[in-house]
Order: C-alpha cells, then structure tokens, then sequence
C-alpha cells in the first residue's frame, strides 16, 4: 500500500514537471514564441528597418499630416508610390479645404528625389505645364513636413535615430497581422546613420525643429517591413508664436509594385518667383 502511494506520488511530480515544462515551451509569457524574439531588442529592430524596405524594391503610400496651431487643425493627404532602391516616389497630394468650405484647391503632385521636391500645381503665378524645384537640405524641416507629406524613405530613415523603444503587441493593419512598437528617436543621430541621400535633410531637420526628438509608433509586419509609422514633429511657427504640433502618418503597402518615377527635364522647371498662397 505504501509503495502505491509512493508510486503514485512520484507520477504525479513527474506528470506536474511535464505539465511545467510545456508551458515554459508554449505557454504565453514564458515561451520563446514570436512576441518574445519581437520584444527581445526593440532599438536594434527599428534601426534596421529602413534597410529591408530598400531590399524590398517598392511600394504603394498613402500619407497622411494632421497640423495644430493656436486651435486651428488642418490635415493633407497624399497617395502614391515610391521606389526605395533608387529614392524616388511620386505622390498625389490633396489640400483641405478653405475654412469657409467654399473652394477647393487642385491636387498638387511632388516628386521626391534624392535632396530635391518637384511639386507641379503649387503655387499662383506657375505656369500649369512647369514644375517648382525645392532643395530639401536647404528647408528648415528636411521637407519632413513642408511638402505636406513625408518622405516614405525618409520617414523610414527617422528610425536608424531610436533611443528607445518598446514592443507594444501584436494587432491587425489592412487584414495583416503587425508588431506594433512605440519609441522616441532622435534627428541628430538618424542623420549621422542614414543613407548618403537623406543625410543632409535629416540634419536639417535636427536643426530646424523645436525638438530633435521625435516620438514614433511604427508596425511591423513578420518580415520586419514597415506597414505603418506615425511621427509627432514639433517647430516653431516664423509667423506666429507658439510651437506648431505635426502628426505624419505614413502608410505602406501593395510591396514590390512598378514605381516608375521620371524627374522633370530642365526645360520644364518654373524658374520664377511662387506668389504666396
């Protein structure tokens, strides 16, 4: 009778020590499943996501600016398509609304490119056939948020400057499941460690803002390519005192699309002043 009891006692451990030993490999919390290798090292996570977007090739975009100032919010949309190997993109940009809702301003189209914007239907006094070439490392902002949309690679480049992160969870974007992860970056370092062509409008942008921190939530999807990043910039406003609040949301999509993006030829660039407004 003992030895039974004893016996059983003995199963009972083991059959608890597998039971343990089962959780630790599958259990949530204590495994070593895909949240734990997402949650292992954050900062160097984001920092290499800019690179597997260039070894991805491409995608679609949709951007999205939410500006506020003295109660006054305002947000630009834009939808296009960007070639992250050669730094081009094209993008379709939509104005609000005049505060009385009465007119509409026409879409503006911006081509980025390496240290430049080309915008087409910006500004009065442009013929409609010529574009306006901006130099990008000559704006106070890195045009992080003068063309009304970030840069998709740029925005991406932001986070080779994370300081801290950390692994929110997982959650859906558009039907995928996402790693979302929510951090601070700074500009001075992003722009010591991005690519040749954002180098310059990244230091810029560390020098222009109210701030060179920048707080982030970015979405990663399991091939660790960005699906989905919000930056908050601040500035000061030239006209107005008080700092201007910029929300940049960026959306990513439909990867390894054709983004065939040609620049203006010399000839077909506005070489005049741009009327205010």
């Amino acid at each position: 009778m003992a030895e039974r009891q004893h016996r059983r006692a003995r199963g009972t451990v083991v059959a608890a020590v597998l039971m343990a030993g089962a959780c630790a490999a599958g259990c949530s919390g204590t495994g070593s499943g895909p949240d734990d290798a997402a949650a292992a090292d954050p900062v160097g996570t984001l920092r290499r996501a800019p690179d597997t977007l260039v070894d991805t090739g491409s995608s679609k975009a949709s951007t999205s600016m939410e500006m506020a100032t003295g109660g006054t919010r305002v947000t630009i949309r834009g939808e296009g398509v960007y070639d992250y190997r050669g730094r081009l993109g094209r993008l379709r940009v939509l104005l609000p609304q005049d505060p009385a809702g009465t007119s509409e301003h026409q879409p503006i189209t911006e081509l980025l490119a390496p240290g430049a914007l080309f915008m087409k239907n910006r500004g009065a006094g442009v013929p409609a056939d010529k574009w306006v070439r901006v130099d990008t490392a000559g704006l106070s902002d890195g045009n992080l948020v003068t063309g009304g949309a970030t840069d998709p690679l740029a925005a991406a480049e932001v986070l080779r400057g994370t300081r801290t992160a950390t692994y929110v969870g997982t959650t859906e974007l558009a039907g995928t499941e996402v790693r979302h992860y929510r951090g601070t970056a700074d500009l001075t370092a992003a722009a010591k460690s991005a690519s040749r062509a954002n180098r310059a409008v990244l230091a810029a942008a560390a020098k222009g803002f109210a701030t060179a921190a920048v707080p982030f939530d970015v979405y990663l999807d399991d091939q660790g390519r960005i699906r989905k990043v919000r930056h908050r910039f601040s500035f000061v406003n030239g006209q107005r005192p008080g700092t201007v609040a910029v929300a940049s949301t960026t959306l990513l999509y439909d990867f390894g699309v054709p983004a065939d993006v040609r620049l203006p030829a010399a000839r077909d660039i506005f070489a005049g002043k741009i009327a205010d407004g």
